[in-house]
C-alpha cells in the first residue's frame, strides 16, 4: 500500500471481528516498526505490553474499566479486539541518558525538558503501530486508561514503577462500526493550523 493511502485510511476503529486473530508475524511487524520511532538521545525509553491471549485481554478490561460502567456499544466493540498493545514511557531512561558525558545534564532535572519527550517518543512509537496496522489491512484504536484505573492495571500486570502507561491500542480486523460523533467536526482548514514565516490568521481553538 502506498504511504499516502495508509495516512488517508488511518482512523480509530472501535469494533472488530473476534473470530480473526492477528497473525503472529503481523504482531511482530507492528512491534518491529514501533521501535523504529525517533527518541531523544536515542534513549528508547519505551515499553510495550502485548496482550494476545483471551485471558490476558479479559484481565486488561477488568482492571481498566471503571466500576459501574456498563457494556456500552463503544466498549463492547473494543472488547472484541484480538490484540491489545499498551505503550509505556520511562522518564528515568531519559534523565539517565542526558546525564551521560555527551549530554552533561548530570543533575537529572526534569525541568530542563521543554516537554516530556519520554511521553512524546512513546506516542511516536504508538503512531507507527497504528500506521502499520493499516498497512497490514487491520484497524486499530488508541485510547487512554482512566486515571483511577492505572493502579489496578499496574498491579494486575506487574508494571514496573518507572514505566507509565500513556495509552493502549486495540488491533484487529475491522467489523462494521459507527463513525465517531467527533468526526462531524471535520478537519480544520490548513490555513488555520499552518503558518508560514509568521503566525497569522484565526486564533487556534
Amino acid at each position: 500500500m502506498e504511504f499516502r493511502d495508509v495516512v488517508r485510511r488511518r482512523r480509530m476503529v472501535r469494533n472488530y471481528d473476534p473470530d480473526r486473530p492477528v497473525p503472529p508475524e503481523v504482531i511482530e511487524r507492528l512491534l518491529a516498526h514501533a521501535v523504529k520511532a525517533p527518541s531523544a538521545g536515542f534513549a528508547q525509553g519505551w515499553g510495550f505490553l502485548v496482550l494476545a491471549e483471551v485471558a490476558d485481554r479479559e484481565r486488561f478490561w477488568a482492571a481498566t474499566t471503571p466500576e459501574g460502567q456498563g457494556m456500552t456499544g463503544w466498549l463492547e466493540g473494543m472488547r472484541r479486539a484480538p490484540l491489545i498493545v499498551v505503550a509505556h514511557s520511562n522518564r528515568s531512561a531519559y534523565l539517565d541518558r542526558y546525564a551521560e558525558p555527551d549530554k552533561g545534564w548530570s543533575d537529572r532535572d526534569p525541568g530542563r525538558w521543554p516537554a516530556p519527550y519520554w511521553d512524546i517518543d512513546a506516542g511516536f512509537a504508538s503512531l507507527l503501530i497504528l500506521l502499520t496496522a493499516v498497512d497490514e489491512g487491520l484497524g486499530a484504536c488508541f485510547f487512554g486508561i482512566p486515571p483511577q484505573r492505572v493502579a489496578p492495571y499496574r498491579q494486575e500486570f506487574g508494571v514496573p514503577p518507572d514505566f507509565a502507561p500513556i495509552g493502549a491500542m486495540t488491533v484487529g480486523y475491522r467489523a462494521p462500526d459507527h463513525r465517531s460523533p467527533s468526526l462531524k467536526r471535520g478537519h480544520r482548514p490548513l490555513d488555520q493550523v499552518i503558518h508560514r514565516g509568521h503566525w497569522t490568521g484565526r486564533r487556534a481553538i
